[in-house]
C-alpha cells in the first residue's frame, strides 16, 4: 500500500481550498506538474540580466551618494538623492514618459560609442536655479523653457554631476562624459532607434521642499562592449582592487621617502694623462674647467639635478641651491659625460 506524502506547499494549498470549499489533491498535483509558461514579448527582448540590473543599481547608488554630497555643499541646503529604480524598456517608452518641456542633456561617453541622456525634471531644475540665484529653493514658477542664462547654469551643474558619474563608473570602465547638447523637447532627442532597449536609472531627488525625479538613460548599444563587466562579482572585485592599489601606492611612497640617495657637489673637472697623474705630488696645482663665479652642479647619482653656490653653515661646509636643472640642460650635461 503506497502512501502519498504531502509537501508543505500542498498542505497550505489544501487548507486554503478547504476554506473556500474546494479541495482536490489530484488537481493540486496536476497544477504542480504542469509546465510553467513565461510570457515573452519579442518586441521587447530582455537585454539585461537580473545580476546586471543589480550591479547597475549598486553602481548608481554610489553616484547618488556623491551627487547628494555635492549638491548639499554647493547649495547649502537639505538635499536627498536616492536610486528609486533601475529598469529596462524601449527608448520610445522612455521618451513618451518625459514631460515637455524638460531639462535634457545629451552626453558622449568616450571611449564608449553612442550617447546617454541625463534628464532633470523641471521642478528640480527650477528649485536648483532659485537656490543658486539666492532664493530658498521653493518656487511657484510656471513650467517653461530655460532662458540662456538658466541653461548656462544647468550646463555647469550637469558637468559637475558627470564628474561624479565618471568616478562612480571608474570601478567598471573608464569613461569621459562630455555634454554635447541640451534639449527641452523629448521628441528631438533621438539618440537610438525607438525600439532599441535602454536601461533607465531613476533618481528620486528632494531639494528642500521640492520632490521629483532625475533620469539617466543608457542605451544597450553603449553598454554592449562592457556587458561582461556588469556583474556583482566583477564590480566588488574591482572596488577591492582599487582600494588595494591605493594602499600599495601609499606604502611605496613611504618607502621612497626613506630611501637614501648620494648627493655630490662637483667643483670642477680636469683631464690629464696617466703620465701626468703618476707624477703628481704635494703642492701641484690643477686647473679646473669652472670659474670662481660659476655655480656648481649637484649630482644625484650620475645626473645633475641642481646648481648651487659653496659656503658655510655654522662651522660646517655647505652649499646653497640656486636653481633646478631643466630637462634640456640635464640632457646636455649627460651628453658632456
Amino acid at each position: 500500500m503506497s502512501v502519498d506524502v504531502l509537501t508543505q506547499e500542498q498542505i497550505d494549498a489544501l487548507l486554503a481550498a478547504a476554506n473556500e470549499g474546494e479541495t482536490s489533491l489530484e488537481d493540486l498535483k496536476m497544477e504542480e506538474n504542469a509546465k510553467k509558461i513565461k510570457v515573452y514579448d519579442f518586441r521587447r527582448p530582455d537585454k539585461f540580466s537580473k545580476d546586471q540590473i543589480r550591479t547597475l543599481y549598486m553602481l548608481h547608488e554610489s553616484f547618488a551618494r556623491m551627487l547628494n554630497t555635492y549638491m548639499s555643499s554647493h547649495l547649502r541646503t537639505l538635499v536627498n538623492v536616492d536610486v528609486a529604480s533601475v529598469e529596462q524598456l524601449t527608448y520610445q517608452e522612455f521618451v513618451q514618459s518625459l514631460a515637455n518641456p524638460s531639462v535634457i542633456s545629451i552626453l558622449g561617453v568616450q571611449p564608449l560609442k553612442g550617447n546617454i541622456i541625463f534628464e532633470i525634471s523641471s521642478e528640480i531644475a527650477f528649485a536648483y536655479l532659485d537656490r543658486v540665484f539666492g532664493g530658498d529653493g521653493t518656487t511657484t514658477m510656471k513650467t517653461r523653457v530655460l532662458t540662456e542664462i538658466e541653461d548656462a547654469v544647468m550646463r555647469r551643474f550637469v558637468n559637475s554631476a558627470m564628474e561624479r558619474f565618471k568616478e562612480a563608473w571608474s570601478n567598471v570602465t573608464p569613461m569621459n562624459p562630455v555634454l554635447e547638447a541640451t534639449e527641452s523637447n523629448p521628441q528631438f532627442t533621438q539618440i537610438v532607434p525607438p525600439n532599441d532597449m535602454v536601461v533607465i536609472v531613476t533618481l528620486h531627488t528632494k531639494l528642500g521642499e521640492v520632490e521629483s525625479m532625475m533620469n539617466i538613460c543608457i542605451p544597450y548599444l553603449v553598454l554592449e562592449p562592457i556587458m561582461s563587466k556588469l556583474t556583482t562579482t566583477f564590480w566588488v572585485a574591482a572596488s577591492a582592487a582599487k582600494d588595494e592599489q591605493a594602499g600599495q601606492a601609499e606604502a611605496i611612497r613611504k618607502k621612497l621617502n626613506k630611501t637614501k640617495v648620494p648627493l655630490v657637489v662637483e667643483v670642477g673637472r680636469v683631464q690629464i694623462t696617466i703620465r701626468e697623474f703618476l707624477t703628481l705630488g704635494f703642492g701641484d696645482v690643477l686647473q679646473l674647467n669652472t670659474k670662481v663665479k660659476d655655480d656648481f652642479p649637484c649630482m644625484i647619482g650620475t645626473n645633475a639635478k641642481f646648481y648651487c653656490r659653496p659656503g658655510t653653515f655654522g662651522k660646517k661646509l655647505a652649499v646653497q641651491i640656486t636653481q633646478v636643472v631643466q630637462k634640456e640642460n640635464e640632457e646636455a650635461a649627460d651628453d658632456d659625460e
